[in-house]
Parts: C-alpha cells; structure tokens; sequence
C-alpha cells in the first residue's frame, strides 16, 4: 500500500496528459497539414497562372512544339512530378511525359468550375499536391475553338506537385511537438511526484504511523503536521479524537475497575454465563473457589470451568442453569458438587437469575450465578459452635478451676501436719481421695479448654489416644442418660498423627454423639478403639445401634442432611463437619453400616 496514492497519481497525470497530447497533436496535425497544403495551394494556384498566360500566349501563336516544351520544361522542374493539359473529353493534348500524349486521363475526369488545389493520390502511386486549372475559351481563341458561349473550356491544366516535402515538413513539425509534449509531461510529473511527496504523501504516512501506533494500544501518541492545510487541519482533528478517544477509555478502565472491584468484594462466587456457556464476568472469590486464575477462567466455558467436563452437563440429569433459565425469569436455587483445578471436591448452593444485556445493539440473555461454598459455611458453623463452647469453657474455667486449684493447695499445706502425725490415717486416706477428685475435675476442665480451641492450619503432631479419651469423658454423663455404655479400648502411650488436637476433640464429640443419640432410649454399647497400620493410625466408633439405611447413609456427610434414629431434628452439620476437618489433615473417614447391624465409622491419619 505504500507508495499506491502516488503512483496512481503518477499513472493518472501520465495517462491524461498523453492522452490530451495526443488529441492535440492529431487537431495540429489535420490543421498545420491544411494550412501548408493552402499555402502551398496558393503558391501553386501563382505558378499556374503564370504557366496558363504561357500557354495561352503559345496557344495564340499556334506553336505547338513551343507548347508541347513549355510543358516538358516545367515538368522537369525541383518539386514538379508531372504536368498535363486535356481536353475536355479528358484526352491528354501536351504532357510532360510524352508517352501520356494522346491518352485518356487514366483518372474519372471530372472538369472543375474553378481552379482547385488537393492532395490526392495519383494514378502512378504517390501521393501528389494536385493544382487543377480550367483553361477558358477566349475570343481569341474563337477561329480554332468555336464561339465562347458555345464551347466556354476550352481544356484542363493540370500540375501534380511532390507531397513528400509537405509530409516531410508535417513529420518534422509532429516530432518536435511530440518531444515538446513529452517533455512537459516528464515535467508535470516530476512536479507532480514532488507536490504529492512534500504535501500529501508525508502526512498521509504521518497520520498512518500514528494509527498504527493507537491501534496498538499507545493512546498517547500524536501526529504534528505544520503545513497549515487542510491535511494539517485534519491532524489536529485526529489528535483531538485520538485524546477524545483516550480518555474515554480511561473512563472506560476505571468504570471496570470498579466494576470489578465491586464484584470483587461479594464474598461468594460470581460468574456471568452466556448463552453459549461461556464465563463472561468472574469475581475473586469464584477464582479462589475453583483454585484457578483469572486468565484461565475468561472465557472459559462454564462446564469445563466448574465441571471439568468436555460437553454441556445433561439437564435431565442435573439442573442446568442456563438450560433452566433459557424461557423463564424466575431465579432458582439449587446444590451442586463442583472440582476444583487440583481435581478435588466441593459442594456448593447455587443461586442463579437471568439477566438482559444489549451488547453490539443486538439484546442477548446471561446468566448471573452466585455460589456459595458450602464447606465454608461449615467451617463458619463449626466456628460458631466452638465459639459457644469457649464461652462454656471460659466461664467453667473461670468458677471451677480456680476454687479447685486454691483447695488443692490448701490441701497441700495440709500434708505436712498430717505426715507429723496430727491426724490420722484414715484422714490422710480421705484427702488423697479428696486430691483424685479434684485432679480429675482439673483434667475435665483442662479438656474443655481444649475443645474450646480453633483447630490450626497446618497440621502438627497431636496425641489421638489423649484427645479421645478426653472428649470421652466430657460424654459420659449424657451417655448414662441415654443408657450407653461408652468403652475406650486406648493405649496408654500417646498416639501421635498429623493433625490438630482440637479438631481431633471436635471429630470424637461429633461421632460419639450421633452414636449416642442412636442408640439413646433404647440403650447401647459405643467401643472407641485406635488401631496402628504402617504409617497410618486409623481410629474406629462402633455401636451396635439400628444401623442406617443404605439410601440414607450415601447422603450422610452432605451438608445439612440429618436423620436422626432419636427422632430429634439435627443441624445436618456434624458428619460434614467431621469430613471436612479430616480431609482439611489429609486424612479419610467412612462408614460400614446396615439395617439392625449398627454402624462402624473409621477415621485415618497419617502417623507422626
């Protein structure tokens, strides 16, 4: 494309000056050419006459040799190709070329009214200058030619003049208007090439480079011509559009930044779908969800995104928001499992709504979805319950362990005026059991407290053998109501895993409660035994309760699904809360159960 408005420029200047050139030339040619053969016409038509006076003067004296070499004479003249007189019947009477004496005119013989000059063609070949003059019947010539008004031409003289130097002439002319012209043209160009160089071309390519420059995203560049023109007043109106254009798309990038600020900071996961499945908008929290960027999520198709699948999910086998909002305006509401970029799980409530947009002036349909982790909600729940638990624990901390403590060293102070004997046995005997009892009080409280702490992040040596045993005994009470014998089958040394101590309390509470809640009435036996396999330690609740159905038992740990055998309505969070804190260790829980069979959940933790 460079160069193109130039050269066709350069083309169409070539073009139309050789093409007026040479309709002017051929106009020059036709007009120079009748003007030469007038004047040389008339020069001719001067020649004749003198000639004709000659011959009239011979023909008067009735000397035909003198005529016949007057004739012959002028024939042989520079520029003189043949000279001829007729009669009026056409035959030739003197001619310049003997041998043509006698002969008709070998032409159709046509006898003009007056003297006529014309180029033409004669009958020997070459073009000639033809001077044709009528040699009138005088009264002189009345004895040999009869009365004037009878015969009044007497014959025809003819003279053919040579045509070359004429087109010699006209050649020459022609050729040095050609150069001429060719050269004006040559000029016209150069001038041409020069004007459109300077004054067009240079900010032609000016405001090109700058639009190559905006297009590729400098808004800041500017084109500077100081011609003055009108190309000159068509920069600054680029200049002004392109900042126009500037800071509307600044406009443009702040009003997405803030949109997406604000989509940002909605704690639960945003995307907008389109009808064709693709994410158009993602929030932080969706990225955080899914464990994925924000590149690799634009754009993405929706089921690929949260799926992990190749096709659209089949909406006869699982609610499909934009299949189900395709024809209707109402929001819905629904759970769904989801992976994650690492190919793990998650459960999350969907709340989906259909949304109108007018994008490109054509009016399109998306889908707004918001999901909320589940597994979060938990954690919250979770957070929340040990928050009570803390505020239990704290003001059992505060009125028990304290007085306790005091009277244990009271009783310490005791030991020594008993050891000298200042009471007896039997009182030193009740004091010992007196300081069990508190020790045991201590060891309850010291557990509550425990219970009552956030689990960590990261995993961290923590004593299983300890933690259950402990949480065990904060049930005991509520085990006796419920007429459930609760069995520890622990070892006495530490059993260390890789997790954290208050998750390890809160998942016994969890799975010793619901034993103790199915089994409560009608009475019970719940064994806690840990078992070492490997680098693994695995820790099992078995009860020989009613056991559970098997189409209850594969939704068990879903969040907020509860049936309890007590028949009481539960929050539907414990099992999902076990789960969670478990596979948050990288450990694995499961459950072995049937009708009538009781039920065994085991729990595995990577050994310390």
């Amino acid at each position: 494309m460079r160069g193109g408005l130039l050269r066709r420029f350069a083309w169409g200047t070539a073009i139309g000056l050789l093409t007026s050139s040479l309709v002017f030339l051929a106009l020059f040619v036709g007009m120079y050419r009748s003007e030469l053969a007038q004047e040389r016409a008339g020069v001719a038509e001067n020649v004749n006459r003198l000639l004709l006076a000659s011959l009239e003067n011979a023909m008067l004296k009735a000397d035909v040799t003198g005529l016949q070499q007057i004739v012959e004479d002028l024939g042989r003249q520079p520029g003189i190709v043949a000279v001829s007189v007729t009669r009026p019947d056409g035959e030739i009477r003197f001619a310049s070329d003997r041998a043509r004496i006698g002969a008709l005119w070998p032409e159709p013989f046509v006898m003009p009214e007056a003297p006529t000059t014309q180029l033409m063609m004669s009958a020997e070949g070459p073009e000639v200058l033809r001077s044709a003059i009528p040699v009138l019947n005088r009264p002189a010539c009345a004895p040999c030619h009869g009365a004037a008004d009878l015969r009044p031409v007497n014959g025809l003289l003819m003279v053919d003049y040579e045509a070359e130097p004429l087109r010699r002439k006209v050649r020459n002319t022609t050729l040095m208007l050609m150069s001429a012209g060719a050269l004006i043209v040559l000029l016209n160009l150069l001038g041409g090439w020069w004007f459109m160089q300077r004054f067009v071309l240079r900010p032609v390519n000016a405001l090109t480079a700058v639009s190559a420059r905006l297009r590729q995203g400098d808004l800041s560049a500017r084109v500077q011509l100081e011609s003055g023109d009108e190309l000159a007043h068509l920069g600054d109106t680029f200049n002004g559009m392109a900042g126009q254009l500037n800071r509307r798309l600044e406009q443009l990038e702040e009003q997405r930044g803030f949109l997406q600020a604000m989509v940002d900071a909605i704690p639960d996961g945003l995307r907008v779908i389109d009808s064709d499945f693709r994410q158009v908008l993602v929030n932080r929290a969706y990225l955080e969800q899914l464990g994925t960027t924000r590149e690799e999520a634009a754009g993405k198709l929706c089921f690929a995104a949260s799926h992990a699948r190749r096709e659209p999910c089949p909406p006869t086998l699982q609610v499909c928001p934009v299949f189900e909002l395709e024809a209707s305006d109402t929001p819905i509401k629904i759970l769904e499992s989801r992976i994650r970029k690492d190919g793990t799980g998650m459960d999350v409530e969907v709340f989906a709504a259909p949304m109108r947009v007018t994008i490109d002036g054509q009016e399109q349909r998306l889908v707004v979805e918001s999901s909320r982790d589940l597994q979060s909600e938990l954690r919250y729940s979770q957070e929340q319950r040990l928050s009570e638990v803390g505020k239990l624990a704290a003001g059992i901390a505060h009125e028990v362990f304290n007085p306790l403590s005091s009277l244990r060293m009271v009783i310490h102070g005791l030991r020594g005026p008993i050891e000298r004997g200042e009471i007896g046995p039997a009182e030193l005997d009740d004091l010992d059991i007196v300081e069990h009892e508190i020790e045991k009080c201590i060891k309850v409280t010291q557990g509550l407290l425990k219970l009552s702490n956030l689990p960590t992040d990261q995993p961290e040596p923590a004593d299983l053998a300890a933690a259950i045993r402990e949480t065990l005994a904060l049930l005991r009470l509520e085990a006796e109501v419920g007429r459930v014998e609760l069995i520890a089958d622990l070892p006495e040394e530490p059993v260390w895993v890789m997790a954290s101590d208050s998750a390890l309390r809160m998942i016994t509470l969890n799975l010793a409660q619901n034993a103790i809640h199915a089994m409560s009435g009608s009475g019970g036996i719940l064994r806690v035994s840990l078992r070492r396999d490997g680098g693994q330690v695995s820790a099992q609740f078995e009860d020989n309760g009613p056991g559970i159905q098997e189409e209850v038992s594969r939704h068990l740990f879903e969040p907020f699904f509860s049936r309890r055998a007590d028949g009481q309505r539960g929050t539907g969070l414990g099992l999902s809360i076990c789960r969670n804190l478990v596979e948050q260790y990288g450990g694995e829980i499961s459950v072995d159960t049937a009708p009538g069979q009781g039920a065994r959940f085991t729990v595995v933790f990577a050994q310390a």
